[in-house]
C-alpha cells in the first residue's frame, strides 16, 4: 500500500513505560539512527532511582524525550508530539505534557482492570472519550509482539518484554528512520543469546511492516537532515564527551590520567568509560567510598600524574576536606561534580544546579577554587580540557559543575581536530643547575603557581601536608604573618586566572536590548530558545552565558552594568544571583524553578518577555 509521505521540520517524541519495559534503550537506539541520519536532535532521559521501581505505578514510569530536526535546536522540547505510553501509568504521567492534537499510541493490552486502579483510573480512558482531544492510536503492541515471535524458542515472558523493540520498528518507520544499526546493535547485544537476539531483530522488523501495512497509520513523515558545518560527527552524552575530554587532556599534557572514583548517579559512566581507555594510560580505581577516591586521586597528583575524581552533590561534600588539602599543597586535581537533585540524597536521577555554592565555598578556611561549568553535552569535552589546562598551569584542584540534564543528554558533537586542541605544558620542576635548595614555594611570577616537583628526583626533597607552609622555603610555619601572606597568594593565584580566560561573549544582535539574560551551566539550551522566541516576537534582548564562575571573566561587571535589566534563570533558589548581586551590586532579577527537570523554553520566553514590558 502506497502512503502519503508529508514533510515536517520537527519532531518531538516521548516513549513512556515501566522502569522494566526498556524505553532508555528503545529512546537511545532511536537517538543514534537519527543522528546517523543527519537530524540535529536533543534528548532528554527521565527515569526513576529505584533499580526496579514498583511495576505499574506512577513512580515506576520511566521516559525517554527526543527533539530531533531539520534545522539547529537548542533543547528537548517543552512538549511531545507523539507519546508512546506502554501502560496506564506511562500514559497518566505524561499526558498532561501532551498538547492537543498530538499523536498517542498506547499499548491497550496493558490497560487491564488491575493497572487501571494502580494509577487511580475508574474507567478506562481509551474507551471513555477521554482521549478524544488527541489523535489516539490503540494497539495491542504486546501480543502483537508475542503473536509475532510464535516461531521462536523463547518463553512468552521474554516475546513480552519484545515489545520495545515493535514500538521501536513501528516509529522507525512512521519517521522515516535507518534501520541497519539497530540490527546491528541487537546482533552485537544478544550475541551469546541467538534466539534471544533473532527474535528482538523479529519483533523491530514486525513493528516496521505494521506500520507499512496496517490502515491505521496512513501518514508517514519525513524530516529531512540538517545542514551541519562539513565533518565527523558521532551522538554524545555529557558523560561520554567529558571522559573523552579527559583523555585528551592526558595526550595534550603527557601526562598519565588517574581516575579515583566511587560509583554515583549520575556521575558514574564517566568511571565505566575511562576504565577502556587503558591505552592512552588513562588508570581507574574504584574506592571504597568517596573520600578514598578524592585521596587517591590527589597523591596521583602528587606523584606526577593528573589526578581526577568524579562524584554528584553528596560526595563533593565528602571530599571537601581533601579538596582544601589540594588548596595548601597546591597541585591539580580535577573534581567533577555530575550535580543531582538535593539535599542528601534528594532526587538522585533528576537534575538540578544547587551545588554552585558548595563548589565556591563548601571548604573549611580560606579555599579558593576555579570554577567551570559546561552548557552542553558536547561542551563537556571543551570543559575538561580547559579544566585541565588551569588545574595544571596554575597548580590548583578545579571543580568542574555538570549536571544530570548534561550528563545524560546528548546531541551532536562535530569531531575536533586532534591537532587544533591546545598543548598543556606540564612543566615539572628540575634541580638547581648549581646544587642550590629545591624552594618549593618560590612562585611563577606571572601566574604565582608554585613549582610541581615530582617525588624521588634528587634534589627536590620538600615537605608536603595540609600545615600551613612558609613562603618560599615551604617549612611548617604558625607564623601569623606568613598565614596571611600564603593565604592571599593563594587567593590572587585564583583570581588571576581572569587574565587567561576569554572575555564573557554577549549576544546583542540589535544593540537596542536594554534587558540581558545571564545564564551558567546546563540552562544555556532552554535559555537560548527561550531569547530566540522573544527576538521573533519583535523584541530586543541580550544573552551571554558564563562558563567560568570563579573567577568570573574580567569584563563580567562592564557587561553589567551595559544593561537597565539582568535576568539570572538558575534551576536552585538563586545560588548565581546572590553572587552578583554580593560582588557587584547589581540587582539582578532571578527566575528559579527546582523540580528536578530543565526549564521549558516557553516558560523562559514568558519570563523574559514581562521584564522587557515591564520596562
Amino acid at each position: 500500500m502506497t502512503k502519503q509521505v508529508q514533510q515536517l521540520d520537527r519532531v518531538i517524541i516521548r516513549f513512556a513505560g515501566d522502569s522494566g519495559d526498556g524505553m532508555q534503550l528503545t529512546g537511545d537506539r532511536f537517538t543514534q539512527e537519527t543522528a546517523a541520519f543527519g537530524n540535529d536532535l536533543s534528548t532528554l532521559p527521565n527515569f526513576p532511582a529505584e533499580i526496579r521501581a514498583p511495576a505499574g505505578t506512577l513512580p515506576g514510569v520511566s521516559s525517554f524525550q527526543l527533539h530531533f530536526a531539520d534545522h539547529d535546536i537548542l533543547t528537548p522540547g517543552d512538549a511531545p508530539n507523539v507519546l508512546v505510553a506502554m501502560n496506564p501509568a506511562a500514559l497518566k504521567a505524561n499526558l498532561g505534557d501532551l498538547p492537543r492534537g498530538a499523536d498517542l499510541i498506547v499499548n491497550t493490552d496493558e490497560f487491564t482492570k488491575r493497572n487501571l486502579a494502580k494509577v487511580g483510573y475508574e474507567t478506562n480512558p481509551v474507551e471513555d472519550d477521554s482521549l478524544a482531544e488527541y489523535r489516539v492510536h490503540a494497539l495491542p503492541l504486546t501480543s502483537m509482539t508475542v503473536t509475532a515471535l510464535t516461531d521462536y524458542d523463547i518463553s512468552k515472558k521474554d516475546a513480552e518484554r519484545a515489545k520495545n523493540m515493535f514500538a521501536l520498528g513501528l516509529l522507525s518507520w512512521l519517521y522515516h528512520r535507518p534501520t541497519e544499526g539497530t540490527i546491528s546493535f541487537l546482533e552485537k547485544k544478544f550475541g551469546n543469546k541467538p534466539e534471544i537476539m533473532k527474535a528482538n531483530i523479529a519483533a523491530f522488523q514486525a513493528g516496521w511492516s505494521y506500520g507499512e501495512t496496517t490502515e491505521a497509520f496512513s501518514v508517514q513523515y519525513e524530516i529531512k537532515p540538517a545542514e551541519h558545518e562539513p565533518g565527523l560527527y558521532r551522538n554524545i552524552t555529557g558523560n561520554l564527551a567529558i571522559a573523552y575530554g579527559l583523555v585528551a587532556a592526558g595526550v595534550q599534557s603527557g601526562l598519565p590520567i588517574f581516575l579515583g572514583s566511587y560509583p554515583i548517579t549520575p556521575a558514574s559512566d564517566i568511571l565505566h568509560e575511562m576504565s577502556k581507555h587503558k591505552r592512552f594510560g588513562v588508570r581507574t580505581f574504584q574506592a571504597e567510598d568517596e573520600i578514598a577516591a578524592v585521596g587517591a586521586a590527589l597523591g596521583a597528583s602528587f606523584g606526577g600524574s593528573l589526578g581526577v575524581t568524579t562524584t554528584s552533590g553528596p560526595g563533593i561534600a565528602l571530599k571537601s576536606e581533601t579538596i582544601g588539602l589540594g588548596v595548601a599543597t597546591e597541585l591539580p586535581l580535577l573534581v567533577i561534580d555530575v550535580q543531582r537533585a538535593g539535599p542528601s540524597t534528594g532526587l538522585p536521577t533528576k537534575t538540578e544546579q544547587a551545588d554552585l555554592m558548595q563548589a565556591m565555598y563548601g571548604r573549611n578556611g580560606e579555599a579558593p577554587v576555579p570554577v567551570i561549568a559546561p552548557q552542553s553535552p558536547s561542551d563537556c569535552f571543551d570543559a575538561a580540557i580547559e579544566a585541565a589546562r588551569i588545574a595544571v598551569k596554575y597548580r590548583t584542584p578545579v571543580i568542574i559543575l555538570s549536571d544530570g540534564y548534561l550528563a545524560n543528554g546528548s546531541e551532536p558533537w562535530k569531531l575536533p581536530d586532534v591537532a587544533a586542541l591546545p598543548t598543556i605544558e606540564p612543566g615539572f620542576a628540575e634541580p638547581a643547575a648549581d646544587g642550590a635548595e629545591f624552594q618549593p614555594f618560590a612562585r611563577d611570577p606571572d601566574t604565582l603557581a608554585r613549582p610541581w616537583a615530582v617525588p624521588g628526583t634528587a634534589g627536590l626533597e620538600h615537605r608536603i601536608g595540609g600545615l600551613e607552609k612558609a613562603d618560599i622555603t615551604g617549612n611548617i610555619s604558625y607564623d601569623p604573618a606568613n598565614h596571611d601572606r600564603m593565604t592571599r597568594l593563594r587567593q590572587a593565584k585564583v583570581e588571576g586566572i581572569a587574565n587567561d580566560i576569554e572575555p564573557l561573549a554577549v549576544d546583542d544582535p540589535s544593540g537596542a536590548a536594554r534587558v540581558l539574560v545571564l545564564g551558567w551551566g546546563g540552562t544555556y539550551g532552554a535559555i537560548s530558545a527561550g531569547v530566540r522566541r522573544v527576538r521573533t516576537s519583535g523584541r530586543n534582548v541580550a544573552q551571554a552565558h558564563l562558563r567560568h564562575l570563579n573567577p568570573f571573566p574580567a569584563n563580567l561587571p562592564e557587561v553589567l552594568r551595559s544593561y537597565d535589566r539582568v535576568v539570572v534563570p538558575e534551576i536552585n533558589l538563586g545560588q548565581l544571583a546572590m553572587l552578583l548581586r554580593g560582588r557587584f551590586l547589581v540587582d539582578v532579577i532571578g527566575y528559579n524553578q527546582v523540580r528536578g527537570l530543565p526549564f521549558k523554553a516557553e516558560e523562559l520566553q514568558g519570563v523574559i518577555q514581562d521584564v522587557i514590558d515591564s520596562e
